[in-house]
């Protein structure tokens, strides 16, 4: 009974923590005229080169149903790119457009300086910590 009493408004914190972090990205990102899932969608290409749309549903951190749509979108910003695999034609992969990866150049170290000013107050063994616990928790 008594980790119940702990448990509970754990869980509540944890909940209140991730939506307020949620939306310090949202608003972050919108400031750049794309929204979450967008800017997901471009980081993950950004970070980790080519990946066809499966992949990306699976990689990405916003469970959408409508990655397509938000790829759709992307290609006519002019920000995605859809090619064949060189190797296998029948493949289409999703990589950005120089004007995306333009974009996720002046914008990305800008989020990232964002999101780290929201853990100024923890200390780097405190961040270690406590990734540390929420990787045991997952």
């Amino acid at each position: 009974m008594d980790k119940e009493r702990y448990a509970l408004p754990l869980y509540i914190r944890l909940l209140r923590t991730s939506t307020k972090l949620e939306q310090l990205a949202q608003k972050d990102v919108l400031a750049y005229g794309l929204n979450i899932t967008e800017f997901s969608v471009m980081e993950l290409l950004y970070h980790k080169g080519r990946h066809t749309t499966q992949a990306v549903k699976e990689k990405i951190l916003i469970a959408s149903s409508s990655t397509t749509y938000v790829i759709d979108q992307l290609v006519k910003k002019g920000y995605v790119l859809r090619e064949k695999n060189p190797t296998d034609k029948r493949i289409i992969e999703l990589c950005l457009s120089p004007s995306g990866e333009e974009l996720m150049q002046e914008i990305f170290p800008k989020h990232a300086q964002t999101i780290t000013k929201k853990f100024d107050t923890l200390s780097i063994d405190e961040m270690k910590q406590l990734q540390s616990l929420l990787k045991k928790l997952n």
